[in-house]
């Protein structure tokens, strides 16, 4: 995967950030969900860098991205911390200001840095995700069955640390392969990439902080803003008929976050970018170009 690109280990604010970077073109930082890692991007990434500066990241916590301790608060795993590793990164590469393109968790780590850094963003895409706060505040019966992880995660540690590190790779094919598509969105070497992280107790209990932080310091952060908007021009895409699309308006809860949101439904499920990368491609080329 990622033939071409160039590895790093860079220190974030507070974490080392593991990456690849590769192409040549405007800087276009990627950022992965949960269970995963960079690699999601592996079926996208190429292309992009035939355009695009590209550069993938491990959010910390997760894959070769280092672990540092939390506290009571999991502060150091809410997603302004986790954004601030991201500017460092992107700093440290020489990219003032740039595009983002993001999934799931990474999606929310890259809504908190176009706000906290609003002139560094040029534009946004997040992928099957509505905002965390218009989330938990529109908890249903149906949502909650639905993303039943995000409440089993953040009950006390260490219960469903104990529980993922008892089978982590029955747990995470499990999880993430019940879906329509099963498994098959995700190729050998990617699935090798994200299980082999996902067997560390230290990344279990790092993802765990991460869903903590987003039911409590998270959502203060976002109550604080004020009616603070993303600046930037945000494309929104989620799966066709997934739960976010069931269970949302998925464009109207955007909008009471960001200026200038579009997008829409894609034929595939949670894991678009590896079930359906052409969609994705076409879509992430068209905005980032600024065609859309």
């Amino acid at each position: 995967m990622f033939d071409g690109f160039t590895r790093f280990d860079l220190p974030g604010d507070g974490a080392t950030i593991h990456g690849v970077a590769g192409g040549a073109g405007p800087p276009l930082l990627l950022l992965h969900g949960n269970p995963q890692t960079h690699a999601m991007w592996h079926k996208v990434a190429p292309r992009l860098a035939q355009d695009f500066t590209v550069v993938a990241t491990d959010l910390r916590g997760y894959g070769r991205s280092s672990k540092p301790p939390s506290d009571a608060e999991h502060a150091p795993y809410s997603k302004r911390a986790m954004a601030a590793d991201m500017v460092a990164v992107m700093d440290q590469l020489g990219h003032e200001r740039f595009l983002i393109g993001a999934h799931d968790r990474g999606a929310r780590v890259a809504h908190r840095l176009a706000l906290d850094w609003p002139q560094r963003v040029e534009r946004l895409a997040v992928l099957d995700i509505a905002p965390t706060r218009e989330m938990y505040r529109g908890t249903t019966e149906a949502f909650a069955r639905a993303y039943w992880h995000w409440f089993f995660m953040i009950q006390k540690a260490p219960l469903p640390e104990q529980m993922m590190a008892a089978d982590p790779e029955g747990f995470w094919r499990w999880r993430c392969g019940a879906g329509a598509a099963g498994m098959s969105p995700f190729s050998a070497a990617a699935l090798a990439d994200y299980l082999a992280a996902f067997r560390d107790p230290a990344t279990i209990h790092a993802t765990c902080e991460d869903y903590r932080a987003s039911a409590g310091i998270d959502i203060r952060h976002d109550d604080e803003d004020g009616g603070r908007k993303v600046a930037c021009p945000l494309l929104a895409l989620w799966s066709a008929g997934g739960a976010v699309d069931r269970c949302f308006d998925v464009l109207d809860l955007w909008r009471r976050r960001a200026e200038d949101v579009r997008g829409g439904p894609l034929p595939g499920g949670h894991y678009l970018a590896e079930e359906c990368p052409d969609a994705v491609l076409d879509a992430f080329l068209a905005f980032f170009k600024g065609q859309d």
